[in-house]
């Protein structure tokens, strides 16, 4: 094996192509392996990415691989399919999962490719498209001492927040819980702007005042200028993902007798909405959907406020 060694990336979708294209910037050779978008994956071969055919083969030639993909059960595949990266797994492989997953199967997988002689570090994402393209996403990461001293060089590449928090499924669970407080957050500045406008104070007022206060914080800010600047674009994470997380961390919180009351009201909000067909919207969209069951359209209300 090489000092360099050679890293593999699997889902260059909004967050990876960023990752990817800064992991290229730091001089490490990278094979590439995409979905049904080409685009990603044809503007990281042209800046000399290689594309590998199937997991199994970037598996027969990488030294890393990271995985940036939607769910556990995507993961799965690609670990266990039958080109998956088991398959082609050899001793000294890394395999680094930056997806936000299920703690159980991180584990399960990670014993699954001990047994090759490989090993699985957690490293989840924080921030959003536009730091992945900048290189500082945060991360949080899940490792053993070797493993973590040989990918934190490449992990650096688009990083700029460094966090170990444990071992193998440690990363995977601080992110969940991450992504309750988040995910909590909008449902309850959804229901609280909704109580407001029925109540005859506006978006806008709930807005300035909030948002000018000790509880002012950044995802509010994004929240809000969606909800209010009917921004679309203000925080492109979708129902169904955040919905998805805030059910694995009720399961977490169930394996370990946790309390969970505030995640069971999250997750039944975001459940209510890809229920009545609306998880491909954005999270910050959960406040029209609040609102719709308050009886009351919110861009109407921020009208109102204007005038």
């Amino acid at each position: 094996m090489s000092d360099t060694p050679v890293v593999g990336f699997i889902g260059v979708g909004l967050m990876g192509h960023g990752m990817a294209k800064n992991i290229l910037k730091g001089g490490y050779p990278l094979w590439v392996k995409g979905n049904r978008d080409r685009a990603p994956v044809e503007d990281l071969v042209a800046q000399g990415a290689r594309e590998a055919a199937s997991p199994k083969e970037m598996a027969e030639t990488c030294d890393i691989i990271h995985l940036c993909l939607s769910n556990s059960p995507q993961v799965e595949a690609v670990m266990r399919g039958e080109e998956g990266i088991l398959a082609g797994a050899r001793p000294g492989l890394i395999v680094v999962d930056c997806s936000t997953a299920d703690p159980a199967s991180t584990e399960a997988l990670a014993a699954e490719l001990a047994e090759k002689g490989g090993a699985m570090v957690d490293a989840p994402l924080g921030r959003t498209p536009k730091e992945a393209e900048e290189g500082t996403l945060d991360a949080m990461v899940g490792a053993d001492d070797e493993s973590f001293a040989r990918v934190e060089p490449v992990i650096q590449c688009w990083a700029g927040n460094i966090n170990r928090v444990g071992g193998v499924g440690a990363g995977h669970k601080m992110k969940l819980v991450m992504n309750l407080i988040s995910m909590s957050y909008a449902a309850l500045y959804a229901e609280a702007t909704v109580l407001a406008a029925k109540s005859g104070i506006s978006p806008q007022t709930v807005r300035q005042v909030i948002g000018s206060s000790r509880l002012g914080n950044g995802f509010f800010d994004t929240f809000m200028r969606y909800a209010v600047d009917r921004d679309m674009e203000a925080h492109k994470f979708s129902i169904f993902n955040g919905g998805k997380d805030v059910r694995y961390a009720n399961a977490m919180a169930a394996k370990v007798g946790a309390p969970a009351l505030i995640a069971g009201a999250t997750r039944h909000y975001f459940a209510t909405a890809e229920a009545t067909g609306h998880g491909a919207d954005y999270v910050p969209s959960l406040s029209d959907r609040i609102a719709e069951m308050g009886g009351i359209d919110l861009a109407e209300e921020v009208k109102k406020g204007e005038g």
